[in-house]
């Protein structure tokens, strides 16, 4: 069964996320991850507003969930902290 993993996030420092981010994608393509949003344009209906958006569809919850728990993720996630705050979940499809 698929799941998916959904992260929005607010920049602050576009130069240390620009170091997340193809560190990110090469660890989360080598988990079977594939992206089906990223960035793009958001309109928030209810909620916080965090203006990047992205929906990665994974084979299974347990791959996404190897996929961040991972050495190569969470290096990736270092360049993260602090140039963005983000919310992170993983949800199982149907």
């Amino acid at each position: 069964m698929p799941a998916y993993w959904i992260a929005r996030s607010t920049v602050s420092d576009t130069d240390g996320y620009g170091k997340y981010a193809p560190r990110a994608r090469d660890a989360i393509k080598a988990h079977g991850g594939k992206f089906l949003v990223r960035g793009g344009a958001l309109k928030v209906l209810e909620g916080s507003d965090r203006p990047r958006a992205v929906l990665v569809e994974f084979p299974s919850l347990e791959a996404a969930e190897a996929c961040y728990n991972s050495a190569e993720y969470q290096e990736a996630l270092n360049y993260a902290k602090g140039a963005a705050e983000r919310d992170v979940c993983i949800v199982e499809g149907i």
